[in-house]
Formats: C-alpha cells, structure tokens, sequence
C-alpha cells in the first residue's frame, strides 16, 4: 500500500509542477497583453524591474496632476508690472520690484535683463530707468511688451 500511496504523491506532485508552469505562462502572456509588467517592492508607478519588460502604461511625469497647471502662463505678466513699476519710480531697484509685486527677487534677475536688452529700460547704478518718459514718445502698447 505504501508503494501505491508513494506513486499517487509523484503523480500529485508532477501535476502540481506542470499546473505552476502553466499558470506562469498565463501570467506572462498576460502581462504582454496588457502592459502590467511588476514593479518591485518600493519603486514608483511606472517603473519595472531591469528583468522585466518596460510598462507601457504613460509614465508619471506625462500623467495629468491636479491643482494648477505647471510652466509658463505665456502672458509676461510679471515682465509688465516691472516695466510699469519702473515707469511709476524711476530709480526703483530689483528688491524694490520684487517687494511691490510680491515676488522672489531672484526672478526679477532674469526679467530685468531681458527688458533692457529690448530697450524699454535703463540701468542707472542699482536703479532702472524707463528709457523715454511716457509724455515725451509714445510708449509701447501693453500687449507689444507681454509678447516680447
């Protein structure tokens, strides 16, 4: 009897080992059809192990994220209030600026440089100067400065 229960346990286990197979198989040929390659333990969304395929699925940083939509407005908003702030206080400096409009003044160092370049102001010590009074020339039209 002993041999009989000895066989029923290899012919048992046999079965098992083909049944794991199969179902590893089915996992895999699953995973190409949709795309859901694992990740390993602690590693973000998006990411896989370096043995599996790469995830199909839209990586993280091209997900849609909520709250306000990141990058430029486009408008050159704080471009115009500089140059009317210069154009209301001659003389005015870039922490003065950047306290008006309540801003960080380190921005108003890449914004200053680029309306003087484009000659709407000019530099006097640590003061801007608009370059011709309003009542002496024409100034620019708002939108001209909020494209350049």
């Amino acid at each position: 009897m002993s041999n009989y229960i000895d066989t029923t346990v290899k012919d048992i286990d046999g079965r098992l080992h083909e049944l794991q197979e199969e179902v590893a198989r089915l996992q895999a040929a699953r995973a190409a059809l949709i795309g859901g390659a694992k990740r390993g333990p602690g590693r973000p969304r998006g990411s896989v192990n370096s043995t599996s395929e790469p995830a199909t699925a839209v990586p993280a940083r091209k997900r849609a994220r909520p709250g306000r939509p990141r990058g430029r407005r486009g408008g050159g908003t704080r471009r115009v209030q500089a140059l009317e702030l210069v154009r209301q206080q001659p003389g005015i400096t870039i922490p003065q600026i950047a306290e008006a409009i309540k801003i960080e003044p380190n921005y108003l160092y890449r914004v200053m440089p680029k309306l003087l370049e484009d000659g709407l102001v000019r530099r006097d010590g640590l003061g801007y100067h608009p370059v011709s009074e309003p009542d002496q020339a024409p100034e620019p039209a708002l939108a001209d400065v909020a494209e350049s």
